[in-house]
């Protein structure tokens, strides 16, 4: 058990020391400008094309519930 609890220890230092190597880009301030731009879109589908499927879809539900 011990030896098994000494393998998990290293695996998961081995993984948060690996991840904090990484550079994360952080990507809030061009979200928050995308969302905040008027250009008459709703803001359900400013996401793009995924938003507009997604809402098509759940529409498509609705009218069929």
């Amino acid at each position: 058990f011990y030896l098994l609890f000494q393998g998990f220890r290293q695996i998961s230092q081995r993984t948060i020391s690996t991840a904090s190597r990484r550079q994360l880009q952080n990507r809030v301030p061009e979200k928050q400008k995308l969302f905040q731009e008027d250009n008459g879109i709703p803001v359900h589908l400013k996401g793009g094309v995924m938003d507009a499927v997604l809402y098509r879809v759940t529409m498509g539900i609705a009218v069929l519930g």
